[in-house]
């Protein structure tokens, strides 16, 4: 039940630690989704949560619900105008030349009765920025820590596959299939006026093995809240 998987909770917002395989938005096959589990998150009210911002079905990690309309309003306020921190772990099928850097590259949407829709670099598509920086290399792969400035459909795999020039383990879209998709949302701060902050930490999953030996001991197994910075 994901009402074990609360990770932060009050009166407007409520943060989940999203297991891997889960979408969102209900998919087109008709299989489970978040929606099937919002009875399970009301923790009293009446009302079911709405999540504020989207992880795609095989990323893990801090994803937002608000638990009423005007918090909602106002915390995807703090997504668009870019006041969101995020940390995302993710682990690249191979190593990168650098030890860290920023990708800037615009990104768009393309599609084709072949292969479905996709995300690519597009220089006249939306503005995308991510930040990023090895944590540990580790038999022919490299553990990154990524923390990206805007929230675009596919931001971080694209960033990877096409920036870093590095797909992300077990991407099927970006990279090679084989193995679960090993990107995590780490963690999630928002700020709200006359409040504090909603602040989340979700551990790093068992499919990450040995790479969460590679993280601060002291904020417990795998939380990476001490690379927030």
């Amino acid at each position: 039940m994901l009402a074990n998987h609360v990770l932060f909770l009050d009166g407007e917002a409520l943060v989940i630690d999203k297991p891997a395989g889960l979408p969102v938005d209900p998919p087109r096959d008709g299989g489970l989704s978040l929606e099937n589990h919002l009875s399970t998150l009301t923790f009293g009210f009446q009302r079911w949560p709405k999540a504020v911002h989207r992880l795609d079905r095989d990323t893990s990690g801090c994803l937002l619900l608000s638990r009423n309309p005007k918090a909602h309003a106002r915390l995807q306020q703090a997504f668009e105008r870019g006041e969101v921190e995020k940390l995302y772990l993710a682990v690249l099928d191979g190593e990168p030349a650098s030890e860290e850097g920023v990708v800037d590259m615009p990104l768009g949407k393309v599609s084709s009765r072949e292969e479905g829709w996709r995300i690519v670099a597009d220089g006249g598509g939306k503005a995308a920025s991510t930040r990023w920086e090895v944590l540990a290399r580790v038999d022919g792969r490299a553990l990154i820590a990524m923390r990206p400035a805007t929230g675009r459909t596919h931001q971080l795999r694209v960033h990877a596959a096409s920036g870093i020039g590095v797909p992300i383990a077990g991407d099927p879209i970006y990279g090679r299939r084989g193995g679960p998709m090993l990107l995590h949302a780490a963690s999630l701060t928002v700020p709200r006026p006359g409040k504090e902050p909603v602040r989340a930490q979700a551990p790093l999953p068992e499919r990450f093995g040995a790479f969460a030996e590679f993280l601060p001991a002291s904020d417990g197994p795998g939380a990476g809240a001490a690379l927030v910075r």
